[in-house]
């Protein structure tokens, strides 16, 4: 068998990804521009053909950069498993989403491993990215690839590294952010940790996947029970009638023990809604009860409802009912600056004005539309006249495109759950924050 971390070395493995979404293109696209040839693997022909073309769908890999990959032919995008007979080493990078019960959906990462059993092949470096819960690639993955007859750390190679894509952060990507790797053997250990060095300056090593699958959801976990934190404490500086951004940032003037985290509307992305959720399911499973990990989702999940109260206050405030009112929202990306909407708040606020009956329009530069459970929304353009007839503008994404002076001045009402008017001055009856 041909040393495979030689072969990694020398730039001469051909890489596969399992996935071409918001994890697996980038990674996809740092592999090839590092020298090595990369086969990428999707369900979706639209997808497929989509890279292909040399275009990109992923807001963090420019099209420019795909097209080059392509035309190079270090970048090629397949729905053709077969073609894992010619990788040398695999990532998985597919979904992980809960079920409506918060029960971990493993199917995406079932159905990669069940293709990558097929065309398991001796010397193969099979890693998953797909964030999950402690002990999935040992009790999982590696008995379906051993059902080959084949042996994990002598025939294949088999680890975790959990991915640590933050889309649109134009400080940290792939290539300088850190990875962390655990193998099933150290010989797994020390093949993915090559694998990884060809991309990465830093890679951590752990001592097992198990251990690896935990660094994941303590990082995720950390977020989200600290977000849920001050999403209590603006809670309670509503009651108390305290400005929690002021609060946060006279906190934030201390050099040590305190890090600044910052309310909103709720939890969104893939990965601070979800992840904790997995832990907490796994320790259930030991006859654990995660109070933090729990406590904090239930903080956090009820924001949305929280922001419509608000929003109804504010009205009555000015004589005015939330039911037929027409309210404005700007942004409903998870976050500033990209077109993620994946486990949006914003969804959930603009479901729980509809219920009350208010007449909602939505505006935001990166998403043209949005998919709720009772049908499609299209973003509208940003006018003067959409401002001034709307009851009320809500900015639930604090897009660095918005001009908040030109908003305030233009709107009657405004509730801003992002501070982004922090520099804006206007009548408190007019402007109010979370």
């Amino acid at each position: 068998m041909v040393d495979l971390q030689k072969k990694i070395k020398d730039k001469k493995a051909t890489v596969g990804i399992i996935g071409l979404g918001y994890v697996g293109l980038p990674l996809a696209a740092e592999f090839g521009q590092n020298g090595l040839k990369v086969i990428g693997f999707d369900i979706l022909p639209k997808k497929v053909k989509l890279i292909n073309a040399g275009r990109s769908d992923i807001g963090d890999v420019p099209s420019k950069v795909v097209k080059a990959l392509v035309k190079s032919k270090m970048l090629t995008a397949t729905d053709n498993f077969a073609m894992l007979k010619k990788v040398d080493c695999v990532a998985i990078c597919v979904p992980t989403p809960l079920s409506k019960t918060k029960d971990p959906d493993v199917a995406y990462i079932l159905n990669a491993v069940e293709q990558v059993r097929k065309y398991l092949h001796k010397g193969l470096l099979v890693v998953l990215e797909s964030t999950t819960y402690p002990g999935t690639t040992e009790e999982l993955i590696l008995p379906q690839l051993e059902s080959t007859g084949m042996k994990v750390g002598r025939d294949f190679y088999l680890a975790f590294s959990p991915e640590r894509i933050d889309p649109g952060n134009e400080k940290f990507g792939t290539s300088n952010t850190a990875r962390v790797v655990g193998g099933v053997t150290p010989k797994c250990r020390a093949v993915a940790k090559q694998f990884y060095e060809c991309i990465v300056n830093n890679v951590f090593d752990v001592s097992s996947t198990k251990a690896a699958e935990m660094v994941k959801l303590l990082e995720n976990t950390f977020r989200s029970v600290n977000i849920g934190l001050v999403n209590e404490v603006a809670l309670m500086c509503d009651r108390l009638g305290l400005n929690v951004w002021e609060i946060i940032d006279a906190a934030a003037s201390k050099p040590f023990g305190f890090m600044p985290f910052y309310p909103g509307p709720g939890l969104g992305g893939h990965c601070i809604p979800i992840d904790p959720h997995y832990l907490s399911w796994k320790l259930k499973s030991l006859n654990y009860y995660a109070r933090f990990i729990e406590l904090a989702g239930d903080i956090n999940s009820h924001m949305p409802e929280y922001v419509v109260d608000r929003i109804a206050r504010q009205l009555n405030g000015h004589s005015k009912a939330l039911k037929g009112s027409k309210i404005c929202i700007l942004g409903v990306a998870y976050k500033k600056d990209i077109n993620d909407v994946r486990e949006s708040p914003a969804l959930d606020v603009i479901t729980v004005l509809k219920k009350h009956g208010a007449k909602v329009v939505y505006n935001d530069p990166f998403v043209p539309m949005i998919r709720l459970d009772n049908g499609n929304m299209k973003s509208v353009p940003l006018t003067k006249s959409l401002l001034s007839g709307s009851a009320c503008t809500v900015i639930l994404t604090d897009h660095s495109d918005y001009d908040y002076k030109w908003i305030v001045q233009n709107s009657k009402l405004v509730f801003d759950t992002r501070n982004a008017t922090k520099n804006v001055r206007t009548g408190k009856k007019k402007l109010a924050k979370l």
